[in-house]
């Protein structure tokens, strides 16, 4: 198979969905792999790691999407790049569609074969390729917490471990998935009070036993989030439904309550956002006011530590890469529960029920869009 791997193009995104060692893993079993020209650079990894490694270094980004019977990416296809969507391609990468109408419709008008990262599903139910940039988000949420409680930043003035005779910052955390997990255990490992919210009673009870320091856990409710939100130094919004956009937990007519110079890190934002008054943000322009409360909605927060970012992506999403690369969509698809549930378009079919249901789209399930498909284009090459 012909695989792609185009520099991405979203604002400040410093990724790169595979490594050389991830690229000679496709390139000893027979696959071809274009990479454009300076895909890696950010990330640390040069062209010439990747030549060695198996790979065809293309200088047009147009030349590797379309030479390319799998395009592997990080983000999401920006408009300029839905040009380069066609019928026969295998589009691999995070396209978190419940937040995004126009990709949406692109994907389907295309009749690509849309396989999202944050949607494959393993048996237990955890979101195996989710799950790596979760952790990076979550741990960094707290570190923008902390960097941004400064005054000089806009924040309180406040430090989060506190001092002797000088109380920690309180920060409230909506979700206690991968994302509030790993941001309140920095959060807590900085000296920070914590309130976790969740509506699973088995998940808090589990974190209140293994999570060291000033921890409450809370029945997730709109009176407990209220409450929380009226002491909070920062608030953490990490909520996920699968596929679906973020539930809206604090809504406009709440943030009132919140403390002058209070910080939201809304890492829902890449699904609509659980704060109502967010919206999408970068790297290079993080942050807004609302009624004296800060807000961060950096979409892809992973973006600012690449390097990292970029390694941890990449052991979660290749052994599924080689799956697809090995035995093409079809097959892969049906061999492999979880990329059935990754499958989010497929030959112009809404594929994902929760995709269907945001807009109001007919859902085809995985295994009947499949049948719908020309078998030649979908066997490995």
């Amino acid at each position: 198979m012909n695989i792609g791997i185009p520099k991405e193009i979203k604002v400040e995104e410093h990724r790169v969905p595979l490594p050389p060692s991830g690229v000679r893993e496709l390139a000893v079993r027979g696959h071809t792999v274009f990479v454009e020209r300076g895909a890696g650079a950010e990330s640390g990894f040069l062209d010439d790691e990747y030549a060695r490694a198996g790979a065809a270094i293309i200088d047009s980004a147009e030349t590797v999407w379309m030479r390319s019977d799998m395009i592997i990416k990080v983000k999401e296809p920006q408009p300029s790049e839905y040009a380069y969507l066609h019928p026969d391609l295998i589009l691999f990468t995070y396209l978190h569609l419940a937040a995004d109408e126009a990709l949406t419709y692109a994907l389907l008008a295309s009749g690509v074969a849309g396989i999202a990262y944050e949607t494959v599903e393993d048996d237990q139910g955890r979101l195996p390729l989710l799950e790596p940039m979760s952790e990076v988000a979550g741990r960094m949420a707290a570190q923008v917490v902390s960097r941004y409680l400064e005054r000089h930043k806009g924040g309180r003035g406040v430090l989060m471990g506190g001092v002797p005779g000088v109380a920690p910052a309180h920060v409230v955390i909506l979700g206690a998935g991968t994302v509030g997990t790993n941001a309140a255990k920095i959060a807590l490992g900085m000296g920070a009070r914590v309130t976790l919210l969740d509506i699973n009673l088995d998940r808090l009870r589990y974190l209140d036993d293994v999570l060291d320091g000033n921890l409450t856990t809370l029945w997730s409710n709109n009176i407990n989030i209220f409450r929380s939100i009226q002491t909070a130094d920062a608030l953490i919004g990490s909520v996920l439904i699968a596929g679906a956009r973020a539930p809206m937990l604090v809504t406009r007519d709440m943030l009132p309550a919140m403390p002058d110079g209070s910080i939201i890190v809304d890492v829902a934002v890449d699904q609509g956002g659980c704060v109502e008054t967010t919206r999408p943000t970068t790297h290079s322009d993080p942050t807004f006011v609302i009624d004296g409360v800060l807000h961060y909605g950096v979409a892809n927060m992973p973006g600012a530590v690449p390097r990292t970012s970029s390694l941890a992506l990449a052991n979660a999403t290749l052994p599924y890469a080689l799956k697809i690369a090995d035995l093409g969509v079809r097959a892969a698809i049906e061999r492999e529960p979880a990329l059935r549930k990754g499958l989010n378009t497929f030959a112009g079919q809404c594929a994902h029920p929760a995709i269907a249901e945001t807009f109001n789209l007919e859902y085809i399930p995985p295994e009947r869009a499949i049948e719908s498909a020309p078998v030649d284009s979908l066997l490995p090459l």
